[in-house]
This record gives C-alpha cells, structure tokens and sequence, in this order.
C-alpha cells in the first residue's frame, strides 16, 4: 500500500480566525488549518476546551509574534451553564460529583450573585485546567487523583449578564481578560446560588481586536482546498489585522532603516506612551513599538514582511 505524498510546507504569514469545532483541542484544530494551508509554522492564541466552540486566532509564519499579544487580549463569550450539579472538571466533560435541589430563584437572586462576580475578582482555575505547578499541568495530576491547592488569581470580568433562563439552565454573556475561566465563574456563581453548578455548553465569540469577526470552519477550509490556492489563502489575513486596533505610524526611509537594525529612535508622531505599529516607506508592516514618555520608540516585535 503506498504512502500518501507528504506535504510540502511553504512559508505563509498570516492568521485565519478559525470557528473551532467541539469535540477537536485546540492544537488538533491548529495542525488541521496548518496542514491545509501547508504552513512551515503556526500556533494559536490561547486554548479553548474541546468542550468550547467559537472563535480561535491561528498565527502562521511571522504572525506567531503576536500569539502572546492576541492571548492576552479582552474575549468575549456564551456560556451555558446548569444549576444543581457539580462535575468533577466543572463542565459537562466530567463525573458528577454532588447533586442539590434548586432553589426558587428570582432574576433579583441571580443578579445579586452575578454583581459579586464582576470587575477584579480573585478566582480559583479549575484543577483540570493547563495551568502547571511544579513543572507539569494540573490535569495531569487531577487525572492520577492527586488532590493539589490551586491559589486563586486576579481576574477581570468586564461583563456578566444572564440572557436567559429555561428551567435551571442559564444562559450567560462574558466579556472577560486573560487567564479567566468561564468554568470557574460558573462554579462559583452555582456555589453563591447554594446550589452547585458546572458549564454545558460554551461559544467564544470574539477576541480584541477581532470584535466582528468573519470566522471560517474546518469545513469550509477543507472545501476551500479543493478549489484551490486561491479560494483558500482567501481566508487568510494578513498580519496587520492583528493590530488594527493600533495607532499607525508610516515611516520615511531613514526612520525605517533604524528600526530594521533594532535602534532606539526619537519619533515625531509617537503617542505619549504605549504601543503603535510602524509601517515601512514601501509599506511594509516593520515592527510594534512601545512609545515611552521620553518621546522614544523601542521595538516590541519585529517583523520581516514584504509590503502588503
């Protein structure tokens, strides 16, 4: 029986803003895309659970210097969680582990539990989580039944707000910073309630600075290939497109050969302090800078692109 050819993978820059499926990780659904586009090197921008859908910026070639960036940004999801039963991982994945009656709950009651869980709070991540302690990830030592104390962390939850409820299954909408877990919020909202509670279901929406994103499925990508290069890099964006939310500085010629060599340069035109993006004489996207309050750029990220 013979081999399938092996795929010739190329460089490509860019980032495809992936509707990930349930069921598939994260990296399962990274390597799918990075195979289809025959991309030399990819990663995405933060994990969602196999359990989640929604939303997931994949990086490729010079747009993986901006993974850190992307994973740190504000998100915003639909979380579905049921009150009365608690799970062993805090989603639907999980063993139960305790069942309570629900109380008689008014829209008063939930928001009075839902208030606590806004703004900074202090959150404890689920044990089964990637997190690692010690050099390994937590669900590694959840799944030997080793019992280990996670510390809580600051978290920011900009919003929360309950869209619905049918029977003891709410509805939820997150908007949240990094390093939230919407699992956790559903635990500790079920655990104020009095009742327990775990996530059914949950959909990410959108990532900064992807507010209104155009997503694409496994599917559609895999149709896309069959067409052809071109029906398929179509839904490949171009790097720019993860800093748009970004003031845009356009270089000359002598501006733009220091910050390729990596100077530190007065700029005219930089904001007071925090970061903007540098375009080239040609065009070409060169580099995110960090303005400090002295009038000076310094180079976050570099990037070696052609002009767009």
């Amino acid at each position: 029986m013979s081999r399938p050819p092996r795929i010739q993978f190329r460089d490509l820059h860019g980032i495809v803003l992936l509707d990930k499926p349930r069921g598939l990780s994260s990296n399962q659904a990274l390597q799918a895309v990075r195979r289809l586009l025959r991309a030399s090197k990819g990663g995405h921008t933060g994990a969602l659970d196999p359990l989640a859908t929604g939303l997931l910026p994949l990086c490729f070639g010079e747009a993986t210097k901006l993974a850190g960036s992307l994973l740190g940004a504000r998100k915003a999801y639909l979380a579905e969680c049921r009150l009365g039963v608690t799970t062993e991982t805090a989603d639907s994945e999980g063993e139960v582990v305790r069942q309570r009656p629900v109380p008689q709950l008014g829209a008063a009651a939930i928001e009075a539990a839902l208030v606590k869980l806004r703004g900074r709070i202090l959150q404890v991540p689920p044990m089964y989580s990637a997190l690692k302690q010690g050099g390994e990830r937590l669900y590694a030592k959840a799944r030997r039944g080793e019992t280990v104390e996670v510390p809580p962390r600051e978290v920011e939850v900009y919003r929360l707000e309950l869209l619905a409820r049918d029977g003891d299954t709410l509805q939820l909408l997150v908007e949240c910073g990094s390093g939230t877990y919407v699992r956790s919020l559903a635990v500790d909202l079920g655990e104020d309630l009095g009742c327990g509670a775990h996530l059914t279901a949950l959909r990410r929406i959108w990532v900064e600075p992807f507010r209104e994103p155009q997503m694409v499925t496994l599917a559609q990508l895999e149709q896309a290939a069959e067409q052809g290069d071109e029906a398929l890099l179509a839904w490949l964006l171009p790097v720019s497109a993860g800093l748009s939310d970004l003031p845009v500085l356009r270089l000359d010629e002598t501006q733009s050969m220091a910050i390729s060599r990596g100077q530190q340069i007065a700029l005219p035109g930089l904001p007071e302090v925090g970061r903007c993006v540098a375009y080239a004489s040609d065009g070409a996207l060169l580099a995110l800078l960090e303005a400090d309050a002295g009038g000076r750029a310094r180079i976050v990220r570099g990037f070696n692109l052609p002009p767009d």
